[in-house]
């Protein structure tokens, strides 16, 4: 299909896209690689009177080492995200999750921010970002403000971000020696969305479990922690499988899974225990 007409507008500059957005109102959207919402125009699914094109703005791309964290730029691709050493060697978590998103082309157009902007829970950015306790930096023309992921995720789509705020980069901290990490995801084919996803980081000491951190993949309108399966791994020993197993049986306590034409909710509660397991003994190994 066709999609419906718009305004473009290409800023140069950060300032001057946050001015562009601000004026062009609630019905505007920003655009960066287009990997998702490209296809909404397309469908006619969505219909902004305006589109502010932010991904050639070169303050928005690149990754930093700034001490305690690593700043990640809105509009850095995935492929340089996956590839990124500094990504690799203090969270590699967020490498290893990226390299199963969709495929080549997607990775090489799609943008870090774009994805957690976009707010899709069977996205598998948003459970990372949640595990790992990263924090959105938003630009509006009243200045700027650092959201936790634990906040930004509001609704199906939905975030925190106000109208006129854009996601300028994300703020992902380095946790340190002691703690391993793992992706798991189960998916149709290849190039499909997860069905269901685990993010695990686990920190241990003399074989026991001390931390685990678990962010799920379209379980529920916005990614979520499993609460109950983290508490109860505190003090687990990574050989006590019995334990463990019981452990991961919560993990989709408090969830909401959909129900669509791939899976049930009571398929995607069995897969999320499951594939809990699985990646927090991985990520327990890793540590």
């Amino acid at each position: 299909m066709i999609p419906a007409s718009f305004g473009y507008f290409r800023p140069a500059s950060v300032e001057e896209a946050v001015a562009t957005l601000s004026e062009a109102g609630e019905d505007a959207k920003v655009l960066a690689g287009g990997q998702s919402l490209l296809p909404l125009l397309r469908l006619r699914l969505a219909f902004p009177a305006a589109l502010v094109d932010v991904g050639r703005i070169p303050e928005l791309r690149g990754i930093e080492d700034r001490g305690d964290h690593l700043y990640i730029g809105a509009t850095t691709t995935h492929h340089e995200v996956m590839n990124s050493p500094l990504v690799k060697e203090h969270c590699p978590l967020l490498a290893q999750a990226t390299a199963t998103v969709a495929d080549p082309a997607v990775r090489h157009r799609g943008t870090f921010g774009g994805s957690l902007a976009h707010a899709d829970p069977a996205g598998d950015l948003p459970s990372v970002a949640l595990a790992l306790g990263a924090e959105l930096v938003l630009r509006s023309p009243s200045g700027e403000r650092a959201v936790p992921a634990s906040g930004f995720f509001v609704d199906y789509l939905e975030t925190a971000m106000e109208p006129a705020e854009i996601l300028v980069g994300v703020r992902v901290p380095k946790l340190g020696p002691g703690w391993g990490f793992h992706y798991e995801k189960f998916q149709r084919t290849a190039q499909a969305w997860a069905t269901v996803g685990v993010a695990a980081a686990v920190r241990r000491s003399n074989g026991t479990i001390e931390e685990a951190r678990i962010g799920l993949t379209n379980m529920g309108p916005t990614p979520v922690r499993a609460a109950a399966a983290e508490e109860a791994l505190r003090g687990v020993e990574i050989g006590d499988d019995a334990a463990l197993r019981a452990a991961a049986d919560r993990a989709d306590e408090g969830t909401e899974p959909p129900a669509d034409l791939h899976a049930q909710p009571d398929y995607r509660r069995h897969l999320a225990r499951v594939l809990t397991r699985r990646a927090v003994l991985a990520a327990a190994h890793r540590a």
